[in-house]
């Protein structure tokens, strides 16, 4: 089965950018796009690029022209596995490519990685929040050097630890780096936190040594349930270390008593930015040896206001202005003329605004994805562009 369309991006001989999509019935535009100059700043001729397991999107390459499927979705079931799979399948017939070289996510687990290892052929694993800022390099048509953050809910880091608040630097030669991250916390119960924001803010209260009772987390639970999960944090049993800044927003949500336990994905987070009101003058926070920030200032800040009885969409705001102003105060310290926002946070429209806001206001621009998902949506991109060669890991 061939699929009706694909989304193309590319530029035309003149420069331009173009992007379109492509009827699988009408081979002229097909061989039209695939004899562009494509976006891609250089060959991913016959690389295909697996992305991650969630908001799953592939890609395949032809020349210097990457091709992206349709949106497939969580790879959770046995329907989403077939369909990934047919998507990929697809792709090699549609554009008559037989990949030599596979790009994946270093997660090992991720149903994507295990197909990519499955084909038998050279695979390149590539750290998920370097492709997260890769993709934006690409959609931006960016050259190294540049600093960006990779800010979302989970990715697999190169220490085997769970990531999601990096700062990266990519250097003059295209290298990746994780320069600095969030200062780490546990999460009590491990993947369950992802689905419940109490927890995580539980796994917050306890790193920063605060009680959190001025809040609505503690509230959220029975008491034995409670006295179970602070003694897992206490004794380090049954938790997963973490630097995600996806729990980070979704622990201030609990505290706030807007979302103990998500309906869907990402609700903790989404509330947060619905009832934050702009604010000019944030939380305080703190840089630590390493380019480690620390939040717990920030917490602290949090957690005075709910004493206070501060309406919750005035501490939202001040949460989100925080957060761009440590984008701004990071760019500064390494001196980067340009950051790069990238990951899933940055679905939030107020913190991707504010973030460009307060970057262009101390003369450093902001560039965020334009036409590729800032989700695990555009990992296959970034995947692609760091295995083609263009950019490298550390």
């Amino acid at each position: 089965m061939i699929m009706p369309v694909f989304a193309y991006i590319g530029l035309d001989p003149t420069g331009k950018k173009r992007s379109g999509i492509i009827d699988a019935a009408s081979s002229t535009a097909a061989a039209e796009a695939i004899e562009e100059r494509g976006l891609m700043p250089v060959s991913v001729d016959g690389l295909l690029a697996v992305g991650g397991h969630l908001k799953n999107t592939v890609a395949i390459g032809v020349g210097q022209n990457l091709f992206v499927s349709q949106h497939i979705g969580d790879l959770d079931t046995v329907a989403a596995n077939d369909a990934f799979v047919c998507a990929v399948e697809d792709l090699q017939t549609l554009y008559a490519v037989e990949p030599t070289r596979i790009a994946c996510d270093m997660h090992p687990d991720y149903r994507s990685t295990r197909y990519a290892q499955s084909l038998g052929k050279d695979v390149a694993w590539v750290q998920h929040h370097f492709a997260h800022v890769a993709a934006v390099m690409v959609d931006n048509e960016l050259a190294p050097p540049i600093c960006g953050v990779a800010w979302d809910g989970t990715g697999y880091g190169v220490d085997g630890t769970v990531w999601g608040g990096e700062f990266v630097e990519v250097d003059g030669d295209g290298t990746f780096q994780r320069r600095g991250h969030i200062l780490p916390f546990q999460l009590p119960g491990g993947e369950v936190a992802i689905r419940e924001p109490r927890r995580s803010a539980l796994g917050l209260l306890a790193a920063a040594e605060l009680d959190g009772s001025n809040s609505a987390t503690r509230g959220a639970f029975g008491e034995e349930e409670l006295r179970v999960l602070d003694d897992m944090l206490a004794s380090k049993t049954g938790v997963v270390e973490t630097t995600s800044m996806g729990r980070l927003f979704d622990g201030v949500a609990s505290m706030l008593g807007l979302c103990q336990v998500n309906r869907f994905e990402g609700e903790g987070a989404l509330m947060l930015e619905h009832v934050a009101e702009r604010e000019a003058v944030g939380y305080p926070f703190a840089w630590l040896d390493g380019d480690v920030l620390d939040w717990r200032p920030l917490v602290r800040g949090v957690l005075e206001d709910c004493s206070a009885a501060v309406p919750a969409g005035t501490i939202a705001g001040k949460f989100h202005s925080t957060l761009a102003e440590i984008i701004v105060s990071y760019a500064q310290r390494v001196g980067a003329p340009g950051m790069v926002l990238s990951g899933g946070c940055f679905q939030n429209r107020l913190l991707t605004e504010l973030a460009v806001e307060k970057l262009g206001a101390v003369g450093i621009r902001g560039y965020w994805p334009q036409r590729i998902p800032p989700n695990d949506g555009g990992l296959a991109v970034g995947q692609a562009a760091v295995a083609a060669g263009w950019t490298k890991q550390e």
